[in-house]
């Protein structure tokens, strides 16, 4: 299957770069026509993940990754030259999958992007199901579900609960965590993870479940009944 990538980039040189970078690598890529519509032309082309500037005419990234995020878990990669710690947190807040810097190295982008992409499209459907102290992890629609009340998560968070879910009172390392959301920890920033499980636990608050994640300083993470 060859992945689409539509890429959300007013610039026109970076967006032949990545065209001709992304094409020559086996992948599919489309560029955004109307930054008014951009939601509306992802939903037209049903790409497998996205590349996401800030900066654009209309709206700003953050904007259309929220109106994204109201009903599709598709990865979301922002591209900026914002290098600020506060845009990276403020992206992931809003549901991106990771945020890379411009400028980038286009091999380094399509490694992680081919990872994301093997991690969000190969990620075990047959087991829809697992459960915890009688809340349900929904595997195929990402939700928590705990006394009819359900918390959406993002395909990240999902696969994190379900590696504790599938590890119950047993440390699951940094290390393991790093491999099964990102494939390689070599090319992650050192906060990515830290505000995934932040996001993770303010999400999970509502539902009682955050008391179960117990963060071992240093080491990982255990769910601890």
């Amino acid at each position: 299957m060859k992945y689409k990538i539509f890429i959300v980039e007013d610039n026109q040189e970076i967006v032949s770069l990545l065209k001709k970078g992304l094409i020559s690598w086996g992948l599919s890529a489309v560029s955004c026509k109307d930054f008014n519509q951009v939601e509306e032309e992802i939903t037209m082309h049903s790409p497998h993940l996205v590349l996401m500037d800030i900066n654009l005419p209309y709206y700003n990234g953050f904007f259309w990754t929220q109106k994204i995020r109201q009903n599709s878990m598709i990865p979301i990669i922002f591209l900026s030259s914002r290098d600020e710690e506060s845009d990276m947190i403020l992206a992931m807040n809003f549901g991106a999958d990771d945020y890379i810097t411009k400028p980038f190295n286009i091999d380094l982008l399509i490694v992680k992007i081919n990872a994301l992409l093997r991690r969000e499209y190969s990620f075990s459907v047959e087991k829809k199901h697992s459960q915890f102290q009688g809340y349900t992890l929904n595997i195929i629609d990402n939700q928590l579900i705990y006394d009819s009340r359900e918390v959406v998560l993002s395909k990240n968070e999902t696969k994190l609960l379900y590696l504790l879910f599938t590890h119950p009172n047993q440390l699951v390392t940094r290390e393991d965590i790093m491999a099964t959301l990102w494939d390689n920890e070599m090319f992650v920033d050192k906060n990515t993870l830290a505000v995934t499980l932040t996001r993770l636990r303010n999400k999970v608050t509502e539902i009682g479940f955050s008391k179960y994640l117990q963060t071992v300083k240093g080491k990982g993470i255990k769910l601890s009944d």
